[in-house]
This record gives structure tokens, C-alpha cells and sequence, in this order.
């Protein structure tokens, strides 16, 4: 096998969960909830010790083309799998901010409520394993167990007003630099 930098390195999993693999169904089962994943069929999972190992199989390598292809989808399905191990843990959130005079979001049932200068306001749909907390009307926190469907919703209401570069209103992540810029000169 070639040499892959995530994934020659054992994934250790915690003692309060659980990693099955049924097929080509991997499963995580930890205190937040369960994840699963395919695995293409190129790979197999192995777990010895509390240590868990994507491995590539070797029927399907034919030629050096698909070593160096099993070598990097070991490192992709690797990376996944410990996000799921980290989601089920300790959870993913993704926090941004409300700018701009009068805008403001709320939490209404299953809905995000959004002002953010159109005429009425944006209702944004919670999807389900999200949870949405606005400890301050201009502060957006999302949570969830899955890293891409956090990044997914967090940036599906970023994408709902994105920050103006003149004037600097919008909704942005909190450690995202926005460099303004200088409006016209008379």
C-alpha cells in the first residue's frame, strides 16, 4: 500500500462509543446520537484494541493507478469516520453575526426568524438534527452532530444576506474579516 498521512495513523475510539460496520455500512453510535456511512467497496474498516483502521483491499488493485486512488480515498474515509467519532461526542457548532441597523434573528418553534432589511422578514426552516440557538438578538449559533450539515445550514443562512463590503450589513461567521471598502469620491 502506498504511504497515506491520515490514514497509516490508527483512528482511537473513546470508550463511550461504538463503531460497527454491517457490509459496506459503517455505523457510530455515541452519547449525542448515530452516524453511518458507505464505504466504497475498495475498503474495509479493521478494529483491534480500541483502534480502528481503513484498509484498502488488495483484489481491487490491478495497477498503480488504483493504488495511488485506494490511497487516497483510505485518507478521505479516515477523516470521516473520525468527524463522526467527534460529532457523536462532542458535536459540531458553526456561530455568526447578525450586522447591521435594525437587523435581528429569533427562534419561533422550527423556524429562524430573520430582518435583515428586505420589506418582510426571512423565515429560515430548521432541518432536522440542527438545533438553532440566538443567545443575543444579533448572534446565530447552529449546532449538530454531523460537520457537513452544520457548515451546510450555517452557510445556507450566511447566504441569505452576505455582507456588504461598502456599508458592512449582513450575516457573517464571527471570526470571518470582512475588509470594507471606500465608496465613491466626489
Amino acid at each position: 500500500m502506498s504511504k497515506s498521512r491520515i490514514a497509516d495513523k490508527p483512528t482511537v475510539i473513546p470508550q463511550n462509543v461504538q463503531v460497527l460496520q454491517e457490509d459496506n455500512l459503517v455505523k457510530v453510535k455515541g452519547k449525542n446520537g448515530e452516524l453511518s456511512l458507505y464505504l466504497p467497496k475498495e475498503l474495509e474498516i479493521t478494529i483491534k484494541d480500541n483502534e480502528l483502521m481503513v484498509e484498502g483491499r488488495e483484489e481491487y488493485i490491478k495497477r498503480a493507478a488504483d493504488r495511488k486512488q485506494i490511497t487516497a480515498l483510505r485518507g478521505t474515509y479516515t477523516a470521516l469516520i473520525r468527524n463522526m467519532i467527534k460529532g457523536v461526542t462532542e458535536g459540531y457548532q458553526k456561530e455568526l453575526e447578525v450586522m447591521g441597523v435594525g437587523y435581528r434573528a429569533q427562534v419561533q418553534g422550527n423556524s429562524l426568524i430573520l430582518n435583515i432589511g428586505y420589506s418582510n422578514p426571512v423565515v429560515f426552516e430548521i432541518p432536522k438534527g440542527i438545533v438553532i440557538e440566538v443567545p443575543q438578538p444579533t448572534k446565530i449559533i447552529v449546532k449538530g452532530i454531523d460537520k457537513y450539515q452544520v457548515g451546510e445550514v450555517a452557510a445556507r443562512i450566511r447566504s441569505l444576506r452576505k455582507v456588504n463590503v461598502y456599508s458592512g450589513k449582513g450575516i457573517k461567521y464571527v471570526d470571518e474579516v470582512v475588509i470594507r471598502k471606500k465608496g465613491k469620491k466626489v
